[in-house]
């Protein structure tokens, strides 16, 4: 099944814990901590592929999990990291929040792109020994992973883009000219999906792909509407193919341009091979009333009969060899949304009348806490200290006995 946009979710694993931990070997005295550290959790990776040229591997998988790291253990042994998840997704793969915002973008062969960063193991209490503490009672806990929702939207990757009204023959002439086997019907609609196939010609090979027919007010979402207009935006040309059988051969050139300009108006300005297919249908008079509305120059073939396919190749080559390849350019806006900033901590109040405390810093220090051990705890809260939380919670109207929430959970403020 043939899917080009997809709504997952990814998590990433969570780091593991630290241990608290000392030596105890007989001979050893004040053997000192041993405990290690906790293991990275696995991280989300997805992977291009170019075999493959749908989302459909995500069709029943849309919740994807990594595995958690290790805890760590005595004897300074430290907890094992746990293994990336590799996606593969088809070249041209293009991600984003659910809400739209630009994470990345999969355009060659194994490129990787990171989805869901596993979280860091936390330290074993070794790791915590100083001249002051030589026997440190904690340890950290190790952070969760990210978890994101994303949105998966494939643009297809060809060099030459077959375009054109529906029943134009497009089909046939990518079946023709490569090794796609397409399906063939004389029926406007036929092709529901977009077809790629690999052409070789006088030794140079290129991909071309023969995108579903556009109509008019096909930038509106009319017919198969923008669902496969997206697929044209990568093509560094254009074959435009027209029916020279239909009712006004000219005017469904026009149309088509214009849907093109409608949707992107770079698009205009890529080069076109422009191609007069089923010419075997007309007689020699009807065909030169067509040719004569057109100003620029075009190709006449008949894909059923392999007529004038050799030069139609020639011409499509020789542009090819000339054209630029297509710079993916990052919306400014995109960029900046999708940047997360390190924010310390912010303070609101709630309409239930309760502080709450948020931002990456202090959720950072709050998941590695291990809040069943008293001296992490007494850690914790002299990490606050430093970080001037308690003098900003006073000047919010903060008062002793009044309850503080972080992540949900809630303390009580003591000055």
């Amino acid at each position: 099944m043939f899917l080009d946009e997809v709504i997952i979710k990814v998590h990433g694993g969570k780091g593991g814990d630290g241990m608290v931990a000392f030596r105890r070997e007989k001979y050893v005295p004040l053997g000192g901590p041993a405990g290690g550290n906790g293991g990275r959790g696995g991280s989300v990776i997805l992977v291009g592929e170019e075999g493959i040229n749908t989302l459909g591997n995500f069709r029943y998988t849309r919740i994807i999990k990594a595995d958690n790291g290790e805890n760590g253990k005595s004897k300074n042994q430290n907890g094992k990291g746990a293994k990336n998840i590799y996606l593969k997704v088809p070249l041209g793969t293009v991600v984003k929040t659910k809400e739209g915002a630009y994470i990345g973008e999969i355009t060659h062969h194994q490129e990787e792109l990171v989805v869901a960063h596993g979280g860091r193991g936390g330290r074993g209490n070794t790791a915590f020994k100083s001249n002051k503490n030589q026997a440190p009672q904690f340890s950290e806990r190790g952070l969760p992973g990210e978890q994101r929702e994303l949105k998966l939207e494939l643009k297809m990757i060809a060099d030459v883009g077959l375009i054109g009204f529906p029943n134009a023959g497009k089909s046939t002439i990518i079946s023709v000219i490569s090794n796609a086997k397409p399906k063939i019907a004389d029926y406007p609609f036929t092709t529901l999906t977009p077809n790629l196939g690999v052409v070789l010609h006088n030794d140079y090979d290129f991909v071309a792909a023969d995108i579903p027919g556009l109509i008019e007010n096909a930038s509106l979402g009319h017919g198969l509407g923008f669902q496969f207009l997206k697929h044209i935006e990568r093509c560094r040309v254009f074959i435009h193919v027209i029916d020279a059988s239909s009712e006004d051969p000219y005017q469904n050139y026009i149309t088509v341009n214009n849907e093109l300009a409608k949707y992107n108006e770079e698009l205009v300005n890529r080069p076109q091979v422009v191609v007069l297919n089923k010419i075997d249908l007309l007689t020699e008079d009807k065909l030169n009333q067509v040719i004569a509305k057109f100003d620029n120059d075009i190709l006449l073939i008949s894909a059923v009969t392999q007529t004038g396919i050799n030069e139609f190749l020639d011409k499509t080559v020789e542009i090819l060899k000339t054209a630029p390849k297509i710079k993916l350019e990052i919306p400014y806006e995109e960029l900046i949304e999708n940047k997360t900033e390190q924010q310390l901590y912010t303070i609101t109040l709630g309409d239930d009348g309760i502080y709450s405390l948020s931002g990456n810093v202090i959720e950072a220090l709050f998941y590695r806490t291990d809040f069943s051990n008293e001296v992490s705890v007494k850690r914790f809260s002299y990490q606050l200290r430093q970080l001037q939380i308690h003098e900003r919670l006073r000047e919010a109207g903060v008062k002793n006995g009044d309850t503080v929430k972080i992540l949900g959970y809630e303390f009580e403020f003591y000055d």
